[in-house]
Formats: C-alpha cells, structure tokens, sequence
C-alpha cells in the first residue's frame, strides 16, 4: 500500500493542533463554569466570571477549530479588531445599562403601589361629567 509521502517524495506534514487537547480544555473550562454556577458567589462575581471564561472558551474554539493560530498574522488581527469593539461598546452601555437596572418606577409620595395592594388592583370608577 502507497502513502501520500512515497507518492510526492515529501514526507506529510502532522505538524497540526492536537484537537483531543483542545476538546479537553473545553471540558475542563466547561466544568468550571458549572461550578461558578453552583457556588453561592455574589452576582457581580459570578457574571464577571462566566463572562471571562467563555471568552477563554471562544479563543479556543477561534483558534483551533477555526484555524486562526495556523493563519497569518494579518487574519488574527481582523478576528481580534470586532472583539475590541464589541468589549468597547460594553462598557460604554454600561452605565445606561446599571442605572436603569436599580432606577424603580417613581410614585407620588403618599400613593399605594397598586402591586403592593393586598387586594386586586381595581381602575377607580369612571367620572361622571356635568352636563349643562
């Protein structure tokens, strides 16, 4: 039986990823976001942890089962230049995003919050207009 390297007078090239490494990278950050999950960290802590290592597990997958680490420099930097931007805009929502997360609907002082109400919340009785 012929192999590709007697044919070309080359020997093949198996310099590539070792991809059974990669998958269990992947297992293992997956386990440990699971387990950031489960554990009664505050939720700042938690989000800001998921969020960084499903960055690490995007990386991974860009770079190996998308060939990025095998391309040239020039293809790395237009995969990296929409993540900068991305992470940019972020932080630039984040302020809107934080104050409308804690800002509750404002209520005229002295009136009851209809959600609040031990009862079903009733639309007061229509008025009754004057007729001349």
């Amino acid at each position: 039986m012929t192999t590709q390297a007697a044919i070309s007078g080359y020997e093949a090239d198996h310099s590539g990823p070792n991809y059974i490494a990669v998958f269990i990278y992947l297992a293992i950050l997956t386990a440990i976001e699971l387990g950031v999950y489960a554990m009664g960290l505050p939720q700042a802590v938690k989000v800001g942890l998921l969020i960084g290592l499903a960055f690490a597990n995007a990386v991974l997958v860009a770079m190996y089962f998308m060939h990025l680490a095998m391309e040239k420099k020039a293809l790395a930097l237009i995969a990296i230049v929409p993540v900068v931007l991305v992470t940019f805009l972020c932080f630039m929502l984040l302020p809107d995003v934080t104050t409308r997360m804690w800002t509750k609907t404002y209520h005229k002082i002295g009136e009851k919050n209809p959600a609040e109400m031990e009862e079903n919340p009733v639309a007061p009785p229509p008025q009754q207009v004057p007729q001349h």
